[in-house]
């Protein structure tokens, strides 16, 4: 069930680390609590620099392993679907964060191992 390749991985991490920055400010997220707004922007730049860090296709300088990549990931949609309780988000706030969450541990449940992944 595992289809997630690091390549297609690849192809997703700019337009999402670049979705993290913009869409807040196309939904009005920020609007009740202003610490949702930052956090979503911070996490883009960090997704966007990480991507130019990684050891993958679209990688700048390819300096981290993908596996490293993968477990950041894998926090940040922890990070993500618990902030509307740390943070006390409500409304489409707390939704945008469950479904931005959600979202990101199904990505990194369902990527399929590759050799290199697996001897990394």
């Amino acid at each position: 069930m595992r289809f997630i390749t690091k390549s297609l991985h690849a192809y997703l991490d700019y337009p999402v680390a670049l979705g993290l920055i913009i869409m807040p400010f196309i939904l009005g997220i920020g609007s009740i609590n202003p610490v949702a707004l930052y956090l979503s922007v911070t996490t883009g730049a960090a997704a966007f620099l990480l991507t130019l860090l990684t050891d993958h296709q679209f990688g700048l300088l390819r300096v981290l392993p993908y596996k490293l990549h993968l477990a950041v990931d894998g926090a940040v949609g922890l990070v993500f679907v618990s902030a509307p309780f740390i943070f006390g988000f409500t409304g489409i706030e707390a939704a945008y964060y469950w479904v931005l969450g959600a979202t990101v541990l199904a990505v990194v449940a369902l990527h399929k191992p590759d050799d290199a992944t697996v001897a990394a």
